[in-house]
């Protein structure tokens, strides 16, 4: 992997920029390997009970080593504030009986429509302000809006989370013009503060354009679980978050009109020197 600058939220510094989720796969054993050749460190957990087991009764925790990642509990699920605080509160307990670095943490989804799955934005801040007085990180999953992106930094969320698109849709970055806007103006007199784009990462080339925009990250789940082969396309992942951090700060060329010849016209040998 490349030298990336680390990523700095709640007081962990993370090495790897690329955020993965742990449903939708086939097997454990998968879930597992995806994880590791994705190189990420952050891994999300849905911790309602019925989550937390396959089919055969066997735990998605004991393929998680919490000494390697940091496990990130996440609210999945939730369409309305209680549920989603009873839910955070459970995987600190949770988490905290693992001693893993991640208890303080909780990303929160309080979504608004089991169809759509969007966020419920007035459901999100209500439970955001409860977690976040009780001393939990909230990394706060939102749509694509600005003004209800400044409300969550506002209310105190480490992170706020901007979807893509939808979640699982796998439609990528619909709106980069609200993205940018986003980032600059969470960013205004807090270059530092982490802003990742989270839901609707179909391939590579989706977490590439939203690295390239300036995301400090990108949280995906569906985009490898879902793939054809799985592996590979975790692999393919972890490049494109390298590339897009890596050309973002390299500066790409402005858009032009008209052709730029490559190579110089001056001293071209023309018909006269022959």
């Amino acid at each position: 992997m490349m030298d990336m600058d680390a990523l700095h939220i709640a007081g962990l510094e993370i090495a790897s920029r690329l955020f993965v989720g742990t449903g939708k796969y086939a097997t454990f054993e998968l879930m597992r390997d995806c994880l590791a050749e994705s190189g990420c460190q952050v891994v999300t957990v849905a911790v309602r009970r019925e989550r937390l087991m396959d089919k055969s009764g066997r735990n998605i925790l004991d393929f998680l080593d919490p000494q390697r990642y940091v496990l990130l509990p996440n609210t999945a699920g939730c369409f309305n504030a209680a549920d989603a605080i009873r839910t955070a509160r459970l995987g600190r307990e949770l988490l905290e009986g693992l001693g893993n670095r991640g208890a303080s943490w909780v990303k929160l989804e309080v979504l608004g429509d089991p169809k759509t799955l969007l966020p419920d934005p007035v459901g999100t801040l209500e439970a955001l302000k409860v977690l976040t007085g009780e001393g939990l990180a909230v990394l706060c999953y939102t749509s694509d809006d600005p003004v209800m992106a400044m409300r969550i930094k506002e209310a105190g969320a480490a992170s706020v989370m901007p979807a893509g698109s939808p979640i699982g849709s796998g439609q990528g970055v619909l709106n980069p013009w609200n993205l940018r806007i986003i980032l600059q103006e969470l960013k205004a007199g807090d270059a530092d503060y982490p802003v990742i784009v989270d839901a609707g990462v179909g391939t590579a080339s989706d977490v590439t354009i939203a690295m390239e925009l300036g995301a400090d990250g990108v949280l995906l789940n569906t985009g490898i679980a879902g793939a054809k082969d799985p592996l590979a396309m975790a692999r393919a992942m972890r490049l494109a978050v390298e590339a897009g951090y890596l050309a973002r700060r390299a500066g790409r060329i402005p858009r032009k009109l008209y052709a730029t010849a490559s190579s110089p016209l001056e001293g071209v040998i023309g018909a006269e020197d022959r």
